[in-house]
């Protein structure tokens, strides 16, 4: 019998042989087939198996679940589902929000005694940029991995995804340096426009996948608040272009 599973956490084909490596190594199960881009994988078993059993038999970095399957007899049940979901959802993006919140904080502070529009974007950007590249940073050989699963250039030229973060520290030091900004401002443009191409399209077809915007550190599911902090970004840089002369 055939039972289909989401799994969270996989960010490479690493991680996809060794999850499907741990599951057929579980007594009974006969093939384990993984997709990584929507972090589901198929188990065919010669007999019925608990679920906490498949999840023991993974490192904590994964996250088994049964994938639910549309039923419209079962319609009682959909809002608690979905509260629930909503509630995982926030829970795993605490860390992007309350960074974002303290980088705004930071930049408010300080201009607020002498407030300049201008002065206050180009701190916000240049801390975000710093914050997120730190964060990395701390694993430079599995960002790249995590990033080209949904950027586009990043698939198509694997280097970029190695020197991405180095670009964010520059593009940060550049802001709040105030060195060149008008350049800094069009390599964001850029750098984020095809970065959120590939966003907007993980969205629409519904991928499972792991947000690399933290890095691989923090584990954070792709989700809508990854394309608004997209969109704040370029919102500011083309605000900021049309303000510069």
């Amino acid at each position: 019998m055939n039972h289909t599973f989401k799994i969270t956490g996989m960010t490479c084909n690493n991680c996809k042989a060794s999850v499907e490596k741990y599951l057929s190594d579980i007594e009974h199960v006969s093939h384990v087939t993984i997709n990584l881009e929507n972090g589901e994988a198929e188990v065919t078993m010669n007999k019925h198996i608990d679920i906490q059993v498949l999840k023991q038999a993974l490192p904590n970095k994964y996250n088994l679940t049964e994938k639910q399957e549309k039923n419209i007899f079962a319609s009682s049940n959909v809002s608690s589902i979905t509260m629930e979901d909503e509630k995982s959802k926030l829970q795993q993006l605490k860390p992007l929000l309350l960074i974002i919140f303290y980088i705004a904080t930071a930049s408010i502070l300080l201009h607020y005694k002498n407030w300049s529009w201008n002065a206050f974007m180009l701190d916000f950007m240049g801390l975000f940029y710093i914050v997120f590249s730190f964060f990395k940073m701390l694993d430079l050989k599995g960002f790249p991995e995590s990033f080209r699963m949904y950027d586009p250039l990043a698939k198509r030229v694997p280097v970029y995804g190695s020197v991405y973060p180095f670009i964010e520290t520059a593009l940060g030091l550049m802001f709040l340096m105030r060195f060149e900004v008008n350049i800094a401002l069009i390599i964001t443009l850029v750098v984020l426009g095809i970065t959120t191409i590939g966003v907007t399209k993980a969205l629409l077809d519904k991928k499972a996948i792991q947000c690399a915007c933290l890095g691989t550190t923090l584990k954070l599911p792709m989700t809508e608040a990854t394309f608004i902090e997209n969109a704040i970004m370029i919102v500011m840089a083309v605000l900021m272009l049309i303000g510069i002369n």
